[in-house]
């Protein structure tokens, strides 16, 4: 009797020591939001590390391809990061960009000199800035933990991009997408279009609204 109430205790100890475990576990469920922040992470960094092979093999500008080493560079580190937190909480990341952002890949693929120079800083432009209202979103609505903090170490690199890209674009005289006062792109705030309707390239699942097709630069002020 006494063995099989040995046995007994060391089940249920068993089962105390496993409920822990399972709720560990329960509780490291992404919500969507960082689901969603995760797999358009992954694909801005995709991007970014395609666009900026491209911006070292067909830039003209110097600056422009040293940035895109240095976007190369950042976004690979990021994006083992991304991966590895995507494992941990069993969250399927997508293989390819969005839609939109291989069109930007396809349409800067075919430009040369100067003109891919031009088109290379407003892709990149519009794009961090999307990237940046994502991660805002993140740190603000974001309820796993890992997540929420891959978004606070994100954001500093991305800042940092989109102000060198800022000081580029006005060498360039690239339209800058609008932004707050403090200089960082204003959550939710309306980008400006790129130069002939190109398309930026959205984060995907964020919900931010790109520029229509075929539309114009930033408007002029109105005429008195």
């Amino acid at each position: 009797m006494r063995g099989i109430k040995r046995l007994g205790l060391l089940a249920a100890l068993v089962v105390v020591g496993l409920a822990p475990a399972a709720a560990a576990q329960a509780a490291a469920q992404p919500s969507t939001q960082d689901t969603q922040y995760l797999q358009a992470l992954h694909q801005v960094n995709l991007f970014e590390i395609t666009a900026g092979n491209l911006a070292q093999q067909k830039g003209q500008n110097q600056q422009v391809k040293d940035l895109g080493k240095m976007f190369v560079t950042d976004h690979t580190q990021l994006d083992q990061t991304v991966q590895s937190t995507a494992q941990q909480l069993n969250v399927q990341l997508p293989a390819d960009p969005t839609a939109d952002q291989q069109k930007v890949l396809d349409k800067l693929n075919g430009l040369n000199g100067a003109q891919f120079d031009k088109a290379w800083v407003t892709a990149q432009l519009a794009g961090h800035v999307q990237a940046i209202q994502a991660t805002q979103t993140e740190i603000s609505q974001g309820s796993e933990q890992s997540v929420v903090q891959l978004a606070q170490d994100a954001l500093p690199v991305l800042q940092a991009h989109y102000d060198a890209l800022v000081a580029l674009a006005q060498t360039l005289g690239v339209p800058i997408p609008q932004t707050s006062a403090s200089g960082t792109p204003s959550p939710g705030g309306t980008t400006s279009p790129a130069p002939g309707g190109t398309e930026s390239p959205a984060p995907g699942g964020t919900g931010t609204e790109e520029p229509a097709p075929g539309t114009t630069e930033t408007p002029a002020p109105a005429q008195s």
